[in-house]
């Protein structure tokens, strides 16, 4: 009897061990990720958000990916490798390929400009993705353009997004949103990693925002080292145009405001069908993009009524010089952050404003229209942004 318990609790122990490793695998239902170019199979994505590679390098003795906790890559008899990371995020991941040791991009990906460099990328499926899909409705178009800046002396580059039928009626006019990407990314992010364009389009046919012209610069990626211990904390304004980033780094936006303000505002106006004042100018933007915007439109509100803060800080009300006049002057201030951020050192710790929910709170008992949104689910990336231009374009230009 004692032999017989024995052997069924063994039994039990390795079922159990099994069961253990079966869960571990990954679910068999991998499909092509959409972010593949075009006719390659992988990466290929499953319903658990894991993303399996398959690299084909025959005299490489190691490969991987830069995903943490993924799994060891084996070679297979044809040469490639292939191996598969922990679930993922929905929403869009950047990624390298490791080849013994040398960091390259996957050459089954699409090519998107992120973390400083032209590289791969890939698409996890989101459950909301039907507010970015390109769906059968009108299309605005997206306006690659050079311009000089005088105040830089020189020639600059940007994206501008009209809304459908911009064409169709030469007497109307349009708002202006100014939206800028990250640190490490460029003019290109919002309209192809943040389907800014798609958005938009998709917002507009369903009635829920009003047409408006969003501006796309480079903001540049500007570092300017360390920041010294005797220096004040940056407050609302750019007016010495530097605000401490993480890890008490400082971002210095001078050359970037006045080539926004003195010169790329002034060219919107001037080539586009734009309503040129203060009530119909916002800006916003992600991560540096948002300290950029909160910096600058603080310090000029005179020429942004609305304000989009994603990732980015927050405003206190002790940013606020003149109560009075920012509450006459701004007509939104919209702060947002992925659920996974709050409450990390990056949101709570040196340099992003304190507590941006409590801040946001503050601000409306003082009588600001802000609005706070927390993306589910998400973190420090573009699904979170994506949904934040999501949320905060029907809020625009509402008067």
């Amino acid at each position: 009897m004692k032999t017989k318990l024995a052997i069924l609790a063994f039994a039990s122990i390795l079922s159990g061990q099994l069961c253990l490793a079966q869960t571990n695998e990954p679910v068999n239902d991998w499909k092509p990720a959409p972010s593949n170019q075009q006719g390659k199979q992988y990466p290929q994505v499953n319903s658990e958000g894991r993303v399996k590679f398959r690299i084909v390098a025959t005299n490489a003795q190691s490969v991987g990916v830069s995903f943490r906790d993924s799994s060891t890559f084996t070679k297979g008899e044809d040469g490639a490798w292939t191996g598969y990371t922990r679930p993922l995020d929905e929403g869009f991941h950047y990624y390298t390929i490791n080849i013994d040791g040398a960091e390259v991009p996957d050459p089954n990906s699409q090519f998107f400009y992120g973390s400083s460099r032209w590289g791969s990328a890939v698409e996890v499926p989101a459950k909301d993705a039907d507010f970015y899909a390109l769906k059968n409705v009108p299309h605005g178009q997206l306006r690659e353009v050079h311009y000089f800046s005088k105040s830089g002396n020189t020639n600059r580059h940007a994206f501008i997004y009209t809304p459908p039928g911009y064409d169709e009626n030469a007497r109307k006019r349009y708002p202006v949103l100014y939206l800028q990407h990250g640190a490490g990314e460029d003019e290109t992010g919002w309209g192809r990693q943040g389907h800014a364009g798609l958005i938009m389009d998709n917002l507009i046919a369903e009635g829920k925002t009003k047409p408006f012209i969003i501006a796309m610069e480079y903001g540049g990626n500007p570092f300017a080292g360390p920041r010294p211990t005797n220096a004040a904390p940056a407050t609302g304004g750019a007016t010495n145009g530097t605000i401490t980033g993480l890890g008490g780094r400082a971002f210095n936006f001078s050359a970037f405001e006045k080539a926004l303000v003195d010169d790329f505002i002034p060219f919107v106006d001037a080539n586009f069908r734009t309503v040129a004042d203060q009530p119909h100018r916002a800006m916003a933007g992600l991560s540096m993009g948002g300290m950029q915007t909160r910096g600058i439109t603080l310090a000029h509100l005179d020429k942004f009524s609305h304000i989009g803060v994603f990732s980015g800080g927050s405003i206190a009300v002790t940013n606020i010089t003149d109560m009075a006049a920012f509450k006459k002057r701004v007509k939104l201030a919209f702060i947002s952050y992925g659920s996974r951020e709050l409450g990390t050192n990056r949101v709570g710790g040196r340099g992003f404003g304190g507590d941006p929910k409590a801040n946001t709170a503050a601000l409306k008992e003082a009588g600001v229209k802000a609005v706070f949104y927390e993306s589910p689910d998400t973190a420090h990336e573009w699904q979170s942004w994506r949904r934040s231009l999501h949320e905060i374009a029907p809020l625009l230009f509402k008067d």
